[in-house]
């Protein structure tokens, strides 16, 4: 059962040196502005927490893992501002899980667009159900993918990801995504999956935890830009989500 909170949720589970974080939101598992403040604050302090080595990252319920930004605080922008401070919450957590000194190993039960497919792609490691199907919608609503570019391209590739964006409305299956490498394993069942994870967390959560934050800083060499580079993308999606078009596509989706 998934929260019904407005703002979503945000919960931190530490067993042994492994924190298990899961956030909600009863619009399959969307995120509002405050639960991407959240979720990056609790990444920057969960990355000073000498006691934990690992980071699991998971949402609420069975069914999809994230449904990306928040349809209804889309349609709420008014400004270039508003625009680029709520976008600017998808490029903080991206930032904030790069530069996060502890691994972080992703679990996605179900499927994911959008911005979901950026915080896949910003995990360290992926374990993913055969139901987990991964899209980018963003043009079909006249905006684009562009602050999450960087890590889904850095996973996948630029002829992966143009496959995946330039095609907004068609679903990716699991195994799409293990084989261009945003998932690192897919597994035909959830209780096969969680089995898996919990013995690789714990393996993980076993080696030298300054052997695996400096390996970390190898793995993401070459991204201190995307401090910079994010921000300036979310002020450029700012802009588009006031477009006639994006106004208009959006306001489909009014109840």
């Amino acid at each position: 059962m998934g929260t019904d909170r407005a703002n979503g949720s945000l919960y931190t589970n530490i067993q042994g040196k492994v924190a298990t974080v899961e956030f909600g939101h009863p619009a399959s598992n969307s995120f509002v502005a405050e639960l991407l403040d959240r979720l990056t604050a609790e990444f920057h302090k969960l990355s000073e927490n000498p006691d934990i080595s690992v980071i699991v990252l998971k949402s609420e319920g069975d069914r999809a893992f994230c449904a990306g930004a928040s349809f209804d605080e889309l349609m709420a922008v008014s400004n270039l501002e508003e625009g680029k401070i709520f976008f600017s919450g998808f490029a903080n957590v991206i930032n904030a899980m790069r530069t996060c000194k502890k691994v972080i190993v992703g679990r996605v039960q179900g499927k994911t667009v959008g911005g979901g497919v950026g915080l896949a792609s910003a995990c360290d490691y992926v374990f993913a159900s055969v139901d987990a199907s991964i899209r980018l919608s963003e043009l079909t609503i006249g905006i684009a993918p562009l602050v999450i570019e960087p890590a889904v391209e850095r996973k996948i590739g630029t002829a992966a990801i143009s496959e995946l964006s330039l095609s907004p409305s068609e679903w990716k299956n699991a195994y799409w995504a293990q084989e261009k490498g945003l998932f690192s394993r897919v597994f035909d069942s959830m209780k096969e999956l969680d089995k898996d994870l919990e013995f690789f967390v714990e393996k993980l959560a076993s080696y030298n935890p300054e052997a695996l934050a400096e390996w970390k800083k190898v793995l993401w060499k070459d991204t201190s830009h995307w401090d910079t580079l994010l921000v300036e993308r979310a002020a450029i999606t700012g802009k588009l989500v006031l477009s006639e078009f994006t106004r208009n596509a959006l306001s489909k989706f009014k109840k």
